[in-house]
């Protein structure tokens, strides 16, 4: 019975993501089909000619059209028309913020995604002797850092996650100093977090000791 439910316990370990993963894949494309399909004509549709639904035929379009406005928008006459657009969105008081915060958000999330988090790092949060996981930003001077340069040293952008779904959590300004760095990547400290500390990342103590002897030595011949 115990090798029975082991094997149980593999099969679940091995079935279950890859079951969420279709899952979800499949109804992202079934949504995107239910939105675009209906503003494709019938003659292109192949849905009109076959007695059973294409899926994934409205993804691929709305693929094409979302290149085709890019490529588009990057001319002159396609920069012409969307500084026109955001001219006009400008002088509506409300549509104009919800428009210009959205555009930083995606301008930031997708021209700079690889930029977002340089690093890893553990913050002593939210009480002394409890440490957090905490993804370090890539640094940028900003008002809030000239205010705190009389408090701190050095103030840096933390962003604290929050298990399991680490798209949410906590923005900090904290003491660079307060911030112990880590080797771990982005994404296996991702995966620990959704985890809730179930699935840790691989670690050799071995080359980790002689790197921290190496920087011990340094910090001493620089003293």
């Amino acid at each position: 019975m115990k090798r029975l439910s082991n094997y149980f316990l593999t099969g679940i370990i091995v079935a279950a993501p890859l079951a969420i993963t279709a899952y979800l894949a499949w109804t992202v494309v079934g949504w995107v089909d239910a939105w675009v399909k209906p503003y494709i004509p019938a003659r292109y549709n192949p849905d009109t000619y076959l007695h059973f639904s294409v899926p994934g035929f409205g993804l691929i379009v709305a693929l094409v059209m979302i290149t085709l406005i890019g490529f588009v928008a990057a001319n002159f006459v396609g920069r012409a028309v969307v500084g026109f657009g955001e001219r006009l969105l400008s002088g509506m008081p409300l549509v104009r913020n919800v428009y210009k915060g959205l555009k930083q958000i995606f301008e930031t999330v997708l021209a700079n995604r690889q930029d977002l988090f340089s690093e890893v790092g553990l913050y002593e949060y939210p009480r002394k002797g409890a440490w957090s996981i905490v993804f370090i930003a890539s640094q940028q001077e900003t008002e809030i850092n000239h205010a705190l340069r009389g408090e701190h040293s050095r103030t840096i952008a933390v962003f604290r996650p929050i298990t399991p779904n680490v798209t949410t959590g906590y923005l900090l300004y904290v003491d660079e100093r307060d911030v112990i760095r880590l080797d771990m990547s982005i994404e296996d400290a991702a995966k620990l977090l959704i985890s809730a500390g179930l699935v840790a990342p691989e670690f050799d103590a071995k080359p980790q000791a002689l790197a921290d002897v190496a920087r011990a030595m340094r910090d001493k011949a620089a003293e």
